[in-house]
């Protein structure tokens, strides 16, 4: 596997001021995944943006990681269905046209 474009943990929550156990809940929750090099931990980049919004709410609201991952699985819900409604709409202008 080619860890050139992954994130060292280390420097995250160094980055971020957040706790290394704040990690690894989020990773038993299943709303990250850390990938081990070598006894060091990854983070994908492409989970960064998810990452900050799950810090902000942690520092911000205080809201502990039960809550963020009810938080995460509502967006998601919400992604769903709307992408859902999307589809609904786009079948219902064929039976208009």
């Amino acid at each position: 596997m080619n860890i050139e474009n992954f994130i060292p943990l280390s420097s995250l929550y160094n980055h971020y001021n957040v706790e290394m156990s704040f990690f690894f809940n989020l990773n038993e929750m299943g709303l990250i995944d850390i990938i081990t090099v070598d006894e060091t931990k990854y983070i994908h980049p492409d989970a960064i943006y998810e990452i900050e919004k799950m810090i902000r709410m942690h520092q911000e609201l205080a809201v502990n990681i039960e809550g963020i991952d009810v938080v995460f699985n509502l967006l998601q819900k919400i992604d769903d269905l709307q992408n859902e409604l999307i589809s609904v709409k786009n079948r219902l202008r064929l039976y208009e046209s």
